[in-house]
Parts: structure tokens; C-alpha cells; sequence
């Protein structure tokens, strides 16, 4: 279990995260690849929103089958209801309290422009985002 909040705290939730951080992933979708966060993958139903669910606004693109949460206030995303698994989200790790998208050294990227969903083969892996700091 793991505790989050949007930046401006109007929002407080907990997510089960299906594998702990052994899902961490980025996507080349164009919402993804423009919001830049670090996602990592719950389980079924794995995200309960304690306090704010006022605060939340949510949004849909293209063929609507993934929702994105973010603040109404702050405009910061959290969370989103995943295309390939309705049951689970993907959870920025920027938001979990005590984490930071910089503790993954290295974080792989999906080829979800040519999601499985549409295509109707496997996931396929576009790279590989690295983190390196300076000395």
C-alpha cells in the first residue's frame, strides 16, 4: 500500500501496486509522452481516493477506453484507469509519497502508438529512459 496526493494536497489516495515497482514505465502515447510522468502499474481496483474525489477531473481521447485523473486545482495527473486492463490503473510515481521518478535509474517505454489493443499483437518495448546524475 502506498500513499499519494496531488501537488496542492486537495487529493489523498492509496494505491496496491500489482508487482511493487518491477511495472515502473513511461508510454509513447501522445498524453503520456506530453504529461512526461513515470507510471507504475496497481492491481485490480488498485487505487482509493481518501479525501478530494471533488477535486478530481478526469478526461478521454481517441478511442476513450483509458481515463485520466488529474487536479481541477493544481492540474497535476495522478492516476489513470488503463485501455488494456479496465480493472487496473497506472499510477504516477511523482505523486506517491516518498518517491521520485529520479529513483529509477533506468525506466522502460512502451510502444503504445501501436498498442496491443490495436494491433492485436504483444507489447513492444520502443527504449529505454535513463536517469544519470551528475557527479
Amino acid at each position: 500500500m502506498h500513499a499519494g496526493q496531488r501537488h496542492c494536497g486537495a487529493v489523498r489516495f492509496e494505491a496496491v501496486l500489482s508487482d511493487g515497482f518491477s511495472t515502473v514505465r513511461r508510454c509513447t502515447r501522445s498524453m503520456c509522452r506530453m504529461r512526461g510522468a513515470v507510471m507504475v502499474m496497481t492491481a485490480a481496483g488498485g487505487v482509493k481516493v481518501l479525501q478530494g474525489a471533488d477535486a478530481l477531473t478526469s478526461y478521454r481521447f481517441n478511442t476513450r477506453g483509458a481515463e485520466h485523473f488529474f487536479c481541477a486545482r493544481c492540474g497535476v495527473y495522478t492516476h489513470h484507469q488503463r485501455r488494456s486492463d479496465q480493472t487496473s490503473f497506472a499510477v504516477n510515481v511523482a505523486c506517491l509519497d516518498g518517491v521520485s521518478l529520479f529513483d529509477f535509474a533506468e525506466v522502460p517505454v512502451n510502444d503504445s502508438v501501436h498498442h496491443p489493443n490495436d494491433t492485436g499483437k504483444p507489447q513492444r518495448m520502443a527504449g529505454v529512459l535513463r536517469f544519470v546524475a551528475e557527479d
